[in-house]
C-alpha cells in the first residue's frame, strides 16, 4: 500500500501544478480574448501570485510537464510490474489496488488534459491568432 500512496501522491502533485499552469496562464489569456480584460484586472488584484506564476511560466510549464510525465510512467509502466510481482498490493484487500489504480489514472488524465489546454492557450493561441489576423 506504500507505493499506492506514493502513487497518489504523485499523481494529485501532477494535477496541482497543472492546475496551476492553468490559472496562471490560460485562464487570464482566455478572459482577455473574450474581451472580459476588467475581470483579469480584479483577479490578479485580488489573486497576485498569479503574476509571480506568470513570470515564470517556462519553469511552471516545464516542472508540470516533467510531474505528468513521471506519473504515466508510474501509473502505466511501474505500477503494473509491481502489481505482477505482488509488491504493491496488499493481500488482505486485492480489490483496493484496482480501485486505487483507476482513481490515479482518472486523476493522471484530468492533470493532462489541463495542462494541454493551458499550455495551448499560453504558447499556441497567441500565433494562431497572430496569423489569423494578417
Amino acid at each position: 500500500m506504500k507505493d499506492t500512496s506514493r502513487s497518489l501522491a504523485l499523481n494529485y502533485l501532477s494535477l496541482f501544478t497543472s492546475m496551476g499552469t492553468l490559472l496562471c496562464c490560460a485562464l487570464p489569456s482566455l478572459l482577455v480574448l473574450l474581451g472580459m480584460g476588467a475581470t483579469v484586472a480584479s483577479l490578479l488584484s485580488a489573486v497576485p501570485w498569479l503574476v509571480t506564476l506568470s513570470r515564470h511560466k517556462i519553469w511552471t510549464f516545464s516542472i508540470s510537464g516533467v510531474l505528468i510525465a513521471l506519473s504515466f510512467a508510474n501509473v502505466y509502466w511501474l505500477a503494473p510490474r509491481l502489481r505482477a510481482r505482488q509488491l504493491a498490493c496488499s493481500p488482505d484487500d486485492p480489490r483496493a489496488c484496482e480501485v486505487a489504480n483507476r482513481f490515479s489514472r482518472v486523476v493522471l488524465w484530468l492533470s493532462a488534459a489541463l495542462y494541454l489546454v493551458g499550455f495551448s492557450v499560453a504558447y499556441l493561441l497567441g500565433p494562431i491568432l497572430t496569423r489569423l489576423d494578417h
